[in-house]
Parts: structure tokens; sequence; C-alpha cells
């Protein structure tokens, strides 16, 4: 006989939620949602963080959760238990209906993503046993387009960005080291906010990300040049600018340690001081790197290994390949020179086209992602 895995009886799974919908909601976000359906989404919150997943999951697709709900109350649904595949279809079609407040519809990136969230929340509430089955497990995820980067910065742009730094004061030198790094290591905006002064290794030349994307640790080369504006950022300009009491990397104006949003405006002002008029910020970066090396003749497995990225579709397996390898193809293909030079890709073809392609759409991919949390 096999293994019949225990659920929790009735009375108790009953008296569990009503513990959850006696907690006072603290949250704007969730201002006016009915007590019994708060209560399965903070129960729901509680068992992702249990499960280590990313406390930035947790948050956005809570998110997604309350905004979901809001849709069910205006059609009189006042808990899980009337939730049923019609219903859910009828949300999803509501998603590609939407239009943003420039008229502009919801990504199908950002679509995904909903209905992903709304599937793992279904599957919670089957195997909590607050549900018989997942209603969301016969959902049709809308096909993914292959799109490439809309606007890359070009080499000359990014020199331009790096000059707008006045390099004589202590934020000048910190704006100018975080363009650096950006461009060098092609990290993502929140692998950059997390990034502790104990992360960077001046004698490998590398970056440790800690818990990047799906919680997976790596070690990233950084060019010669960008790493001499980390150590000069350090010497000379973070004890300035920081109060103490932290370890982070980037420090702000007021001497706290600085988040996402926060690195997004400081690379989007030296954008604007030097009259690049495109939309993005941090991601641009990360398409810039990635695009000008593979230009140059980089390989797309290491690029992958340096954005993090553990496939270039559902298919492909992860090639692990070796931090010095990687290491010696930054220093060959990333235009930035150690001697304050820019060169200039130079175009051929390639015989790995596509598996560029592939790369540059999964970069887009997530820049979508993020301007839609």
């Amino acid at each position: 006989m096999g293994y019949q895995p225990v659920r929790p009886n009735k009375r108790v799974r009953g008296r569990k939620i009503a513990a959850y919908s006696r907690r006072k909601s603290t949250s704007k976000l969730e201002v006016g949602l009915l007590p019994t359906w708060l209560a399965y989404l903070h129960a729901h919150a509680e068992w992702l963080r249990m499960m280590a997943y990313a406390e930035a999951t947790v948050t956005t697709g809570h998110g997604l959760l309350v905004d979901f709900v809001r849709w069910c109350e205006l059609r009189a649904i006042e808990g899980p238990q009337q939730l049923t595949l019609k219903v859910l279809e009828q949300y999803q079609r509501s998603l590609f209906l939407y239009r943003k407040a420039n008229g502009e519809p919801l990504s199908t990136s950002g679509q995904v993503l909903r209905l992903q969230t709304l599937k793992r929340f279904g599957r919670w509430l089957a195997r909590e046993g607050y549900l018989p089955f997942n209603p969301a497990s016969e959902l049709e995820m809308p096909r993914r387009s292959q799109r490439l980067p809309r606007t890359i910065l070009s080499v000359a742009e990014i020199a331009a960005m790096l000059a707008q730094a006045d390099v004589t004061t202590p934020t000048g030198i910190r704006d100018r080291a975080i363009v650096e790094v950006f461009y060098s290591t092609g990290l993502r905006r929140s692998e950059m906010a997390r990034l502790g002064t104990h992360d960077v290794d001046y004698a490998r030349r590398l970056v440790l990300v800690r818990e990047g994307k799906g919680r997976r640790d790596r070690m990233v080369p950084i060019g010669k040049r960008a790493l001499q504006w980390v150590d000069r950022y350090v010497l000379e300009a973070r004890e300035e600018l920081t109060t103490g009491g932290h370890q982070s990397m980037w420090v702000t104006d007021f001497g706290e340690p600085m988040d996402a949003s926060y690195l997004a405006h400081i690379v989007k002002g030296m954008m604007e001081d030097a009259g690049i008029k495109k939309s993005g910020s941090c991601h641009l970066l990360r398409h810039a790197m990635a695009t000008h090396m593979l230009d140059n003749g980089a390989d797309t497995r290491f690029i992958q290994a340096m954005l993090g990225h553990t496939s270039l579709s559902s298919t492909q397996i992860y090639t692990m390949v070796s931090v010095e390898k990687l290491k010696r193809i930054h220093a060959v293909t990333h235009p930035a020179r150690a001697d304050g030079t820019m060169q200039e890709p130079e175009l051929e073809d390639d015989e790995e086209v596509a598996d560029a392609v592939a790369l540059l759409a999964a970069i887009e991919a997530e820049a979508e992602q993020e301007s839609e949390y």
C-alpha cells in the first residue's frame, strides 16, 4: 500500500484560517478586502516564506493576488471556494483586455506572471485541503513572443553617460562607479542593491552575487576599469557618505543603503544629462553589456553565465563554465578597456545568431516583468 499524505482535518483548517482572519492588516494595499480572502492570502504568503521563497517573490506575488481578489470581489466572489476554471478564464481574458494608464496593453510576460502566481496559489489551496483540486491547473498560458530589446545603448552613449559624473565630489565618484559596475557585470538592479563591501574580490577581479534570481549565488567577472572606480569609491567617497552601521556597497546621499529605485534614479539622471532619451535605466546597461560582448564574439554560454540565466530556452541544458575562462572572455570581448577607452564592437556574421537572439529576448522579458511589478 502506497504512502498516503495526511491532511489536516476540517476543524484544524478552520481554526487556522480563522486565526489569520482575526489579524488586522496594516498594508494600504489590502484596504477594503474581505477578511476571508485576506486570511488565505496571509496564510499563503507565510507558507511561501517557510518554503524559503525569495522575499521579492513573496511580496510581488502577494500584490498580484490582491489585484486578483479585488477583481473577484467586484463579481461577488467572496472566497476561493467559489473559484472555477470558467471564472479564472474570465480573469485571464480581463488581463488580455486590460489597458494601462498610457493606453498600452499588459505585456505577455506580465500576463504570464499573474497567471503563474494564480496557479501557485491554487496548488497551495489544494495541497492544504482548502479546495478539492486546483481550479487553475488547466489554465493555458499565453505564448511568449521572442522580443528583442527595443532600445540598446551604444558604446558612445555609455561613454557620454560616464562623462556626466562629477568625479571631484563623493557623489560623482559613486555615480561613476555605479554605471561602470552595471555595464561591466550586467547585474540586475536588485542584485546591485544587495551588493556588500565584502562581495568584491579585488585580487581575483570577481563580484559575488548573493541570492540572485532563483536564490542562486554566482561569481561574475568585473573589468579592470570598473574595479578601479569601485576601489576609488570605497577609499575616497563611501566613508564620507555613509552614516555607518551597515556593509552595503552603495550609499545614498543621506548615508543609507541604496535600494533598487534609488539606483534607477541615478542611472536615469545620468542618461538624461547625457541627452539620451530612451526608456529604461539599469536594465539598459545589462542589455548593452550582453549585446556588445556578443558583437565582439563572446559565446552565448558565457554571457548566460554572467547574467545568471539557467537556460536560453526551456529545453537547453545549462553548460557550466569556469570562472577563470569567463574572466578571459570578459577581458577580450567587453568594450570598456582598463586604460579608460571604449572600443566599438566589430559586427560580424555569427553562426550562433539564434542563441544570441534568444539571450537578448530573455533579457527583454526580464525588463518587462520588472517594469510591471
